[in-house]
């Protein structure tokens, strides 16, 4: 690649290096319109437009990276969930698409108008903050066990301008006392320790312990259902994310304490996603 290449030779030399890839054109992209601090609209607008010598030597370094593997959300520092844009670091879990179902499923429960949430394992605050930008009225409340997690969600409620909503450093429930919630919702890890996903793709760039959960991948949900009864309001809602082949054992956890309403729901993909559950 020479110097002064336009947008659309950079991006064809990207597409060629990133062919191995699952999206080598998105991630071109992205990176390029990062680089020039454009939109990626604006790259199929201006195809022809030269890039600077500084910006498009970053933009080949950055493909290099991901060619070996590194995040595009690492590399930019951001990735858009929902209606938000996040900052992303690697102290965290990248916010996947298939999380959004699990906002569409608390935003359909019957829950009141000035619900108290609580969003366990809160990451980027990415589920948290996406509840409050749809409804302003509820109380939500964001805890992880990584305190550059729970700042990292801070900046993020900051950027996305719903610093109402409130972050706390917390060991699922321990930092909680005795406060009760209306809905709890919870994208926990839920990978099996010796899965051959964790050497796939991004996740190998990303917390161990935000994916993996013991030896069948339900150690924290265990935990999470059993300790959430003690702080559900009577009637209140619990929903988590998983495994595509954990929703049977879910179910009967649920059912082991005596939760009723259960429910499961499928991913764009068909595969079971989400598991929720009231309490009594």
């Amino acid at each position: 690649m020479t110097a002064g290449s336009c947008v659309s030779e950079l991006l064809n030399w990207a597409y060629q290096h990133l062919s191995e890839g699952e999206s080598p054109k998105t991630d071109a992209r992205l990176l390029l319109a990062y680089c020039i601090g454009k939109s990626t609209t604006y790259l199929m607008t201006w195809p022809d437009q030269i890039v600077d010598e500084s910006a498009q030597s970053r933009f080949q370094q950055l493909v290099c990276k991901r060619k070996l593997g590194h995040p595009v959300a690492h590399l930019i520092g951001k990735r858009n969930f929902w209606t938000l844009s996040l900052e992303v670091t690697p102290d965290t879990l990248i916010p996947r698409p298939e999380t959004e179902l699990l906002v569409e499923q608390a935003l359909q429960l019957p829950l009141n108008q000035k619900a108290k949430v609580l969003d366990l394992g809160t990451g980027t605050g990415a589920i948290a903050l996406s509840l409050a930008q749809e409804k302003p009225e509820w109380d939500v409340l964001g805890v992880d066990v990584i305190e550059d997690a729970v700042a990292l969600a801070k900046r993020n409620a900051v950027a996305n301008q719903l610093s109402h909503v409130k972050f706390l450093h917390s060991s699922w429930f321990s930092e909680l006392g005795a406060n009760t919630f209306d809905l709890i919702v919870s994208n926990p890890p839920y990978v099996e320790s010796d899965s051959q996903y964790l050497s796939q793709g991004d996740v190998r760039f990303e917390p161990v312990s935000a994916l993996t959960s013991g030896k069948d991948g339900l150690d924290d949900i265990k935990i999470i259902i059993k300790q959430s009864l003690q702080h559900l309001e009577a009637g209140g809602w619990l929903l988590i994310e998983h495994g595509y082949n954990q929703s049977e054992a879910i179910g009967k956890l649920f059912a082991h304490y005596q939760y009723i309403n259960i429910f499961h729901k499928k991913d764009l993909n068909n595969q079971p996603r989400i598991s929720a559950a009231q309490k009594r």
